[in-house]
C-alpha cells in the first residue's frame, strides 16, 4: 500500500518521461537539437545547389523553384524526424509512411528528376554556356546556338532561328560536338 506522499512521487515520476522512457527535457533537448541541425544542413545545401545553378547560367525563376521545392522537402524530413524522436510514430510507421511517399514521388517526377540532376551535372561541367554553337545527336543531329540553359531544358537556336528545346536527361545522354569551347575545355582537360 502507497501512502500519500508515495503516490504524489509516483505519478510525477511516471509524468516526467516520454513515451521513449526518456525524460522530457532530454527529449526536448533532443528534438532542439534536430531541429537546429537539420535548419543548418538544409540552409548549407539548398545554398549549394542554389549557386551552382546561378553560376551554371540558370534562369532566376529555377532557382527560386528548387530553392522553394528544397525547403519543403527539408521541412517534411524534420517533422518527420521530430515525430520519431518524440515518439509519436512507430518504427514501423515512419519507415512505411517514408517509404511510400519516397516510392510515389520518385515514380511520379522520374524523368523531371532525371532531366535536373543531368541539368546540374552539365552545368557543373561546363560543358556547355550559354552563347555556345554545339550540336546535339552527332553529324546529322541538331546544331545551333544555346539561348537557355535551366536545370531541366536546354534551348537552341539553329540557323534557320527555329527553337529546339532539348531535355538535359537526352543532352546528357549525348554525344554532344561543342564547336565554341575548344579554349575552355582544353584547360580542363590539361590539369
Amino acid at each position: 500500500m502507497l501512502s500519500p506522499g508515495g503516490a504524489l512521487q509516483a505519478v510525477t515520476t511516471i509524468s516526467s518521461f516520454g513515451a521513449s522512457g526518456k525524460p522530457l527535457w532530454l527529449m526536448a533537448v533532443e528534438v532542439v537539437a534536430f531541429v537546429a541541425g537539420a535548419a543548418i544542413v538544409g540552409t548549407l545545401f539548398t545554398r549549394l545547389v542554389t549557386s551552382i545553378a546561378a553560376r551554371a547560367g540558370a534562369h532566376k525563376g529555377v532557382v527560386h523553384t528548387t530553392r522553394q521545392w528544397l525547403s519543403v522537402l527539408i521541412i517534411i524530413g524534420t517533422l518527420a524526424g521530430v515525430a520519431y524522436l518524440t515518439g509519436l510514430s512507430t518504427d514501423i510507421t515512419t519507415l512505411t509512411i517514408s517509404g511510400i511517399a519516397g516510392l510515389a514521388v520518385s515514380l511520379a517526377l522520374q524523368n523531371t528528376l532525371s532531366n535536373i540532376i543531368a541539368g546540374v551535372l552539365l552545368l557543373n561541367d561546363g560543358v556547355i554556356r550559354l552563347g555556345d554553337d554545339i550540336q546535339y545527336g552527332g553529324p546529322g543531329g541538331v546544331r545551333g546556338e544555346v539561348v537557355k540553359l535551366s536545370l531541366r531544358t536546354t534551348w537552341l537556336r539553329t540557323q534557320d532561328g527555329v527553337i529546339t528545346v532539348i531535355g538535359n536527361g537526352n543532352l546528357s545522354a549525348g554525344p554532344i560536338l561543342n564547336y565554341s569551347a575548344r579554349p575552355r575545355l582544353e584547360k580542363k582537360l590539361s590539369v
